[in-house]
């Protein structure tokens, strides 16, 4: 069940530390000469070169799709890959990151998406099989990334099988991949540890709603450390993304990576950027989640005037995080446009969510602001060319 929803949007921002007020509104991704270049560097390289290179990888991982002997696991696949198409856009996003242009790490981002986007499906619609098939499946992501290491049986628990080496190929090129990414080492064990977190998505899949909150609570308690100011939910949100492996991913491309920025980045990957992606994702996806009887993060605050605050807040967190990171434009850059891409969605754009989108495009600056129409005319050529 949601929250209900008050009659009017608050004119105060709320969180669980107060109130914000009124005109909290410092930009948080201003339209500076930097952050402009930064964008259009980032968009030529990707209209120049990765839209292109994007299609014919998902071009290949559908004709292998096709030949999945098993109707379920083909549906599966073919789903993802159509369903889902936009996410696989989103991932090579990343590859704008480094200073050069890396048709491996782009590969290697089409690639891992594809498989979470098919996994996450497969572990769906196999719900019934419970939470220890599901958990056995997304060991897939954890080898996918563990070069050098060895491959499971991953459908082990699974009802269905037969993928003609669908997911194993998946997981080979991830991994042959990974081994041409001058820095992989220096982000391995760190992208092992967000990947194993993964299987968090099991959890979320569970049918049994009492049951799913319970689990995933306890799930929270055993593997928070330390409280990293969000919430139980919030932190099971973030862990339920994949945006902070994406953004190692582009770290282990370059040429060197020093500690200090490895954790600077991820810290504001997981769980700021993360938590973001999945609440604004349960923000575009509640009608279908009520129709449907799904998991909504969103579902978890106790109503809708907090949901709003507390997502505000998330997006401004996201942005103003970014501040003191190497290259900060490119990663502005990246966040605006996950941003952006929700609040371009149909459902973000309705009468009665119009007010609430524009509040959390506010909180996500100028640049969001800007990329919010851009990507809504995306949505829209790409829907053309998809019918």
């Amino acid at each position: 069940m949601y929250p209900p929803r008050p009659s009017a949007p608050p004119t105060e921002i709320y969180t669980d530390r107060g109130k914000i007020g009124k005109h909290a509104c410092s930009d948080t991704a201003p339209l500076t000469a930097r952050q402009l270049q930064a964008l259009a560097v980032a968009a030529a390289r990707q209209l120049g070169w990765g839209l292109l290179w994007v299609a014919r990888e998902t071009r290949s991982w559908h004709r292998r799709a096709r030949l999945i002997p098993d109707t379920a696991l083909r549906d599966d696949a073919l789903s993802a890959l159509l369903c889902k198409r936009g996410n696989i856009d989103g991932a090579a996003l990343f590859w704008t990151l480094p200073r050069d242009r890396d048709f491996d790490l782009l590969r290697l981002l089409v690639a891992h998406q594809v498989m979470w986007d098919f996994l996450d499906d497969a572990d769906e619609h196999g719900a019934n099989a419970g939470t220890t098939n599901g958990r056995q499946l997304y060991l897939a992501l954890v080898d996918a990334l563990d070069w050098p290491g060895g491959l499971r049986d991953y459908y082990h628990l699974h009802p269905w099988r037969e993928d003609a080496g669908y997911l194993r190929t998946l997981t080979e090129t991830c991994r042959e991949l990974c081994g041409r990414m001058p820095s992989y080492t220096s982000v391995r064990e760190l992208l092992l540890r967000d990947a194993r977190r993964a299987g968090v998505q099991t959890i979320n899949h569970d049918l049994d709603p009492d049951r799913r909150s319970a689990a995933l609570r306890s799930w929270v308690l055993s593997e928070r450390q330390a409280d990293p100011d969000t919430s139980w939910f919030e932190f099971a949100g973030a862990s339920s993304a994949v945006l902070s492996r994406y953004a190692l991913l582009a770290l282990s491309a370059q040429s060197s990576c020093a500690n200090s920025e490895l954790d600077q980045v991820y810290g504001v990957y997981f769980p700021w950027v993360s938590v973001a992606g999945t609440m604004l994702d349960s923000y575009v996806d509640e009608a279908e989640d009520i129709a449907k009887g799904g998991h909504a993060y969103l579902a978890y605050y106790p109503d809708w005037a907090t949901a709003i605050s507390g997502m505000t807040r998330l997006v401004r967190r996201s942005f103003e995080e970014t501040d003191g990171l190497p290259h900060a434009e490119r990663h502005r850059v990246i966040v605006a446009c996950a941003v952006a891409l929700y609040l371009s969605h149909d459902a973000a754009r309705t009468v009665a969510r119009r007010p609430t989108s524009r509040r959390l495009a506010q909180a996500g600056g100028s640049l969001t602001r800007l990329l919010v129409p851009v990507l809504r005319l995306w949505r829209v050529v790409y829907s053309q060319r998809s019918t």
